[in-house]
């Protein structure tokens, strides 16, 4: 009896929880809301949670997603038991990290580590595509020291002197049968496991060709999210014990993948189907493992 219990414990928050259609959150610019000033920055910024901390099993805080208006940013602050990452979609903008700015055009991001400060300003005449990552040390925790600075017209580095990444399609490489999948993909490690001091993993970019597909696979260690950066196909994840769930997808949807979740995509579209990925491991060990249900690896620059 004891030990049928526990084999029902064990599987209650498989049973609990929602069909993978409503676990996918969906960019909404009219469910965006106005904010002025964020941590004492200039202009407004319009944004929705796309993610929160119920999201995934492991330390994700928030995957925020919105616009920054013209002459519009976000102030210079720190974060001392969280760590986190301004990235845009298109456009460019002003990124800090410790009090050194340069110019950034995207898509791009700067990932700014736990006990580090950062801020993001866009000085154009133009909105800026957005998004905020956030990964606590420990779930729910979450602080900001503002520093009253909203990084406006100040001197700026030709060659950043922090962390950065490019979402460039042109640094992608082939992979052929990712996971057992259909055609060549193309895929990339932007960001390592040592760039980051809370148990965020990695960050992936991924694209899959018209008539393509990763296939199945599964990490026992480490949770993720999928932003569809461009293009529309399927997603389909099976929790053990639960039978395979296929979703469609689109451009501005993000997927939560749990532990243990097998999961594959296919493009189903006439356009590369794009994704950026963020892994968060179960523990700050960042044991980052890749099961592979059918073959073929994902991980490594």
């Amino acid at each position: 009896m004891r030990a049928l219990i526990f084999l029902l414990v064990l599987s209650f928050p498989v049973l609990a929880r929602e069909p993978l259609a409503q676990r996918i959150a969906h960019t909404d610019p009219s469910q965006y809301r106005l904010s002025k000033a964020v941590h004492d920055g200039a202009g407004e910024l319009n944004y929705m949670t796309l993610l929160d901390q119920r999201a995934l099993d492991t330390n994700l805080q928030f995957l925020h997603r919105g616009v920054l208006l013209p002459k519009s940013g976000i102030g210079h602050h720190f974060h001392n038991s969280c760590e986190e990452m301004f990235v845009i979609l298109d456009g460019e903008a002003e990124f800090t990290i410790d009090g050194r700015t340069s110019l950034l055009k995207g898509p791009a991001g700067a990932p700014s580590r736990m006990g580090h400060s950062h801020a993001i300003y866009n000085p154009t005449s133009k909105p800026v595509e957005w998004m905020n990552i956030n990964v606590t040390a420990m779930r729910g925790t979450y602080d900001a020291f503002n520093l009253g600075d909203p990084r406006v017209g100040v001197a700026l580095d030709p060659i950043p002197v922090f962390m950065f990444m490019r979402l460039d399609r042109a640094l992608l490489r082939p992979s052929a049968a990712m996971g057992g999948g259909k055609g060549i993909v193309q895929y990339r490690r932007a960001l390592d496991t040592n760039v980051f001091r809370t148990a965020w993993a990695y960050v992936d970019h991924l694209l899959i060709p018209p008539a393509a597909s990763a296939g199945p696979q599964m990490h026992r260690e480490v949770a993720e999210f999928y932003y569809v950066m461009n293009g529309q196909g399927t997603v389909t994840v099976s929790a053990q014990g639960s039978p395979p769930e296929t979703v469609a997808i689109r451009s501005g949807d993000a997927i939560p993948i749990q532990l243990a979740d097998v999961h594959s995509f296919e493009n189903t579209g006439g356009e590369p189907l794009e994704f950026l990925i963020v892994g968060v491991s179960r523990d700050s060990n960042k044991r980052v493992d890749v099961v592979d249900v059918t073959g073929g690896r994902r991980g490594g620059n």
